[in-house]
């Protein structure tokens, strides 16, 4: 039975110009660039400065999505921008975006699921399509966790890093089968009982702070490895696929450690892993976009490949998705 897909028509990235290598990070604080690369595979990230904020790094990605899939901002319905580090308590980053590209009609909001907050949006902005509201959609991950962390915490501060990156959506009807192009099939999941292990110790609504960032990281490994197995075999299951055949994982660039633990226990092997955590870093909710929209640029993600994302997230929150490219 056919049914309307939302297709990924164009992908696109913004990265600060400032480029932090684990050697810089080691004169800030007690730390080296092989403790940093045997516990985590980054060599380096970029941090933004302060004119390169959430949104001015989510419209540049916005604007490179756009110039990818040959729309302009005229064309797309709705925004959905996935951030935990937003310009302003309120209003959300995403109208900022949709101020900046002058758009000025559909709609525009945030969705916080920190690391997950790209597959969460990506799942909001699908139904949104697929019901027959919206024609069109941007959805984007952009941070700048740099502004969060502690520099004085080696175990956290030497993990992240910032930037923006963004897909266009649009609805195609397909044919109801996995041979469809487009959204396939997303899954999501939470957890708040594991607040502690990955949070930020500020807010608005408790201390009137932004607070730091603070993370239990062997409980944090612990949780993704298992939770993202999980979430990954329910969307094969749901599909009737196997881990066989994805042509490209995609996951969240949190760790190398966890990203290879997750493909072994999927059986896919690692010529078939996208890799960025060693020049970006973990930037949350930016994670996964910019490494499909490196991908894509180099060549790697062709039309009509089966495309595997996958995320962990404070909360914990969790998810994936499949997409026919």
């Amino acid at each position: 039975m056919s049914r309307i897909r939302s297709v990924v028509r164009g992908c696109g990235q913004a990265l600060p110009r400032r480029v932090m290598s684990n050697a810089e990070l080691s004169a800030i604080v007690e730390t080296s660039d092989e403790w940093i690369r045997q516990r985590s595979g980054i060599e380096r990230r970029h941090i933004a400065d302060e004119t390169e904020t959430t949104s001015v790094l989510g419209t540049a990605a916005a604007r490179a999505a756009l110039a990818s899939a040959g729309m302009v901002p005229a064309d797309i319905d709705l925004i959905v921008c996935a951030t935990s580090t937003p310009d302003y308590t309120f209003p959300a980053t995403a109208t900022q975006i949709q101020n900046a590209l002058d758009m000025h009609h559909g709609a525009a909001f945030d969705v916080q699921a920190v690391c997950s907050g790209f597959v969460y949006a990506l799942t909001v902005a699908d139904k949104f399509l697929i019901s027959g509201s919206t024609r069109s959609a941007l959805v984007i991950g952009a941070e700048t966790f740099s502004r969060i962390l502690d520099w004085k915490d080696r175990g956290t501060c030497v993990l992240f890093g910032d930037g923006a990156a963004a897909v266009v959506l649009t609805a195609e009807q397909g044919a109801g089968t996995n041979a469809d192009r487009g959204i396939l099939h997303t899954h999501i999941r939470s957890d708040g009982r594991y607040r502690d292990k990955l949070y930020v110790d500020g807010g608005a609504g408790s201390n009137g702070q932004v607070g730091h960032l603070r993370m239990e990281g062997r409980e944090v490994f612990k949780h993704a490895v298992i939770n993202l197995a999980d979430t990954v075999e329910a969307t094969l299951a749901a599909t009737g696929l196997k881990g066989s055949d994805i042509d490209w994982f995609v996951p969240h660039q949190a760790n190398k450690r966890i990203i290879d633990a997750t493909a072994h226990k999927l059986g896919v092997p690692e010529s078939r892993v996208v890799y960025t955590v060693q020049d970006h870093g973990n930037t949350s909710a930016a994670s996964i976009p910019l490494a499909l929209a490196r991908a894509v640029g180099d060549g790697r993600i062709q039309p009509g490949q089966l495309v595997l994302v996958e995320a962990m997230g404070g909360g914990f929150t969790w998810g994936s998705a499949l997409i026919r490219w």
